[in-house]
């Protein structure tokens, strides 16, 4: 008979399941198979007890009021009881047509353009999301952010007699080893339509030690296919058919501009072979998607303000002595960190894309050299 675990106790089996899991979708990485099988239920880990929330990436203060959810706190709960006080209201289900929608691409990132202002939209994306089983944690209408809180993807889950007998019971011990977080940006365009982006981090469960008794979270490559996944979802919330929503999305084509990273003796940039308006577009789902948290944008200037932690000093392991006697050390050099991403037009068809220290000069840091290179590998 299988053991039921629990997921504090018996590591091995997150580890292999997170295994089986990554092994899953590299053997289903085009985009037709992942819309082919876009089975997806998430569950937040916000709604129990028992999933672990993977430790954050950065630490965004909570009272900043460019996180402040319009009209109180969208929660997965508030929304299970406005949903209760719609369906006793009769209402005609059949969801109407929206004119003006089309799917666009630049390499790997698609998004949605919507002949709607994003105040129109706002509302209808924040319900899609808690609709999927997400708690939103950012809900900011200043920024144009919206992002959901860690979740795990129960459709991965092995199904079998054991858990069809006690899973519904005991659900909370079972566990994939992996928390999917899901971001949207909306970019308003000037001819009065809406730009909406959808990107995807991920963590995964891995072991700390031969003995396989401790794990900790590590972040992973996003998935685009997942992006895809969802774009279709949402364009079927908007009164798209499945099959022309998946059409669209698999059929848009586009080829990804030359980009390259340029280094003048201790200085990286990175430039990219396309106007300002896209590239400035394609650098912000290029942030998202690379673990940082963009915490304010200004346009005019060409900058966005991020927070990012670098995924080498999570995953180094200083020894045990050497975290005793420099705690300090260690907790600082595992915190988010502020930079500065330019993002400047050079000519009709150029962008360049460098990161600035506090004085407004190119930062020659290895970390920000980093940066570049994970900007650059987001961008293929």
């Amino acid at each position: 008979m299988k053991r039921i675990v629990s997921l504090t106790k018996a590591r091995p089996v997150l580890a292999w399941a997170a295994i089986a899991s990554m092994a899953l979708f590299a053997g289903c990485s085009s985009l037709t198979s992942a819309l082919s099988s876009d089975k997806v239920e998430y569950k937040s880990a916000k709604s129990g007890p028992s999933l672990d929330v993977p430790p954050d990436l950065t630490s965004a203060a909570s009272n900043d009021r460019r996180y402040a959810s319009p009209g109180g706190t969208a929660t997965l709960s508030t929304y299970e009881k406005q949903s209760q006080i719609t369906a006793a209201q009769p209402a005609d289900k059949v969801l109407p047509p929206v004119p003006g929608m089309k799917v666009m691409r630049d390499g790997n990132q698609r998004w949605l353009v919507i002949q709607k202002a994003p105040a129109e939209l706002w509302p209808t994306l924040r319900e899609f999301w808690q609709e999927n089983g997400f708690v939103l944690t950012v809900d900011s209408t200043d920024t144009g952010v919206m992002e959901t809180d860690w979740a795990e993807n129960r459709a991965k889950l092995q199904q079998d007699i054991v858990r069809d007998l006690l899973g519904k019971v005991l659900d909370g011990l079972y566990s994939t080893g992996e928390r999917d977080r899901f971001r949207t940006r909306v970019e308003r365009e000037a001819d009065g339509s809406t730009d909406v982006y959808i990107s995807h981090r991920r963590m995964v469960e891995v072991f700390t030690n031969a003995q396989k008794d401790t794990t900790k979270w590590e972040p992973a490559p996003s998935d685009p296919g997942l992006e895809a996944i969802f774009l279709t979802k949402l364009m079927q919330r908007l009164g798209v058919q499945s099959d022309q929503a998946k059409a669209q999305v698999e059929s848009a084509k586009s080829a990804a501009p030359a980009t390259q990273v340029v280094k003048s003796g201790d200085v990286a940039y990175l430039d990219i072979d396309e106007p300002f308006d896209r590239a400035w577009r394609r650098v912000g789902v290029a942030l998202d998607r690379g673990n940082f948290t963009v915490d304010d944008r200004d346009r005019a200037k060409g900058m966005y303000y991020v927070s990012y932690v670098d995924p080498a000093s999570l995953a180094k392991d200083n020894g045990f002595f050497y975290s005793l006697f420099h705690a300090k050390e260690v907790q600082d050099s595992k915190k988010a960190k502020k930079y500065s991403v330019n993002v400047q037009g050079q000519g009709e068809n150029k962008t360049r894309v460098q990161v600035l220290d506090d004085a407004g000069k190119v930062d020659n840091s290895t970390i920000a050299q980093t940066i570049i290179g994970v900007l650059s590998n987001q961008l293929r």
